[in-house]
């Protein structure tokens, strides 16, 4: 069985798929395994999102009353499942935030110093990028520019990503934000699905000046909301509830505190003059 550190939303869904069969059929999970001779704690991995094999998966469907003409869906699911993410190929797993954006439906992000990474220019990145602690070059530079670049794709895919974005004035005041990046964060606002507001400096202190932080949410009602965020050593992921409950309501705050939609690109037109 294909035992990943921690399963991806994919794997997780097909397992909740799996779950919501098996209920379905009236089975509780040793009634669905033992005739499979799969243990109890074996159901409960694969309902977690860890993989079976094709055939344990078949042999499930089956034990499910699913006939043959309708695993089409099922198994096209099993192979996205299994199917590696975009990210894989620039040396990523799925631990990080990029697998998480991939599979989210909707993004909320705070940011204190920088643009947005979904909204940034190429030239933005690679100033950023080579002006870290641990600068970036070469290869290594390349490739998260093109990391950067193709996460950006969420924004105007066929589903797009619904981006809720929050930027303290500061960070636009701050170089290498240019006249070209203000203009694709005019631009990247006018798309339906993207929202930006930003907080001027005459409202003085304020919960965000704290730290940069992003709260993600997925189209499986059932998938929590999951909270992240990033400093300057490290990041952190974090999935309780109650503090991922303390990231919204500070998000809403800030969202109260910020300019609305057309006030805050009209602030980012001005700096443009």
């Amino acid at each position: 069985m294909d035992r990943p550190i921690k399963p991806n939303y994919r794997r997780r869904q097909l397992g909740r798929t799996l779950r919501k069969l098996r209920e379905a059929a009236g089975l509780s999970q040793e009634e669905a395994g033992t005739p499979l001779r799969f243990s109890t704690s074996k159901m409960s991995r694969i309902e977690q999102g860890y993989i079976p094999g094709y055939n344990d998966f078949l042999a499930l469907l089956d034990r499910y009353g699913i006939i043959s003409s309708d695993y089409d869906e099922y198994v096209r699911m099993f192979d996205y499942a299994k199917e590696k993410g975009w990210w894989h190929a620039f040396g990523l797993s799925d631990r990080g935030f990029v697998s998480v954006e991939a599979e989210a439906s909707w993004i909320k992000t705070y940011e204190l110093g920088f643009i947005p990474g979904l909204l940034q220019t190429e030239a933005y990145m690679r100033e950023t990028f080579a002006g870290a602690r641990d600068p970036l070059d070469g290869p290594r530079l390349e490739n998260r520019v093109q990391v950067r670049l193709r996460r950006q794709h969420r924004l105007t895919e066929e589903r797009p990503l619904e981006l809720h974005a929050i930027v303290d004035e500061t960070a636009l005041l701050r170089n290498p934000c240019d006249a070209a990046q203000l203009r694709q964060l005019i631009e990247r606002s006018h798309l339906p699905n993207v929202r930006l507001q930003v907080i001027p400096q005459k409202v003085g202190s304020h919960d965000g000046l704290y730290s940069n932080f992003i709260i993600a949410g997925f189209p499986e009602r059932s998938e929590p909301d999951l909270a992240y965020l990033e400093y300057g050593f490290g990041s952190l992921q974090i999935e309780k509830e109650a503090e991922v409950s303390a990231a919204r309501l500070t998000f809403e705050h800030l969202a109260d505190l910020a300019l609305d939609d057309g006030d805050s690109r009209a602030l980012v037109e001005r700096m443009i003059t």
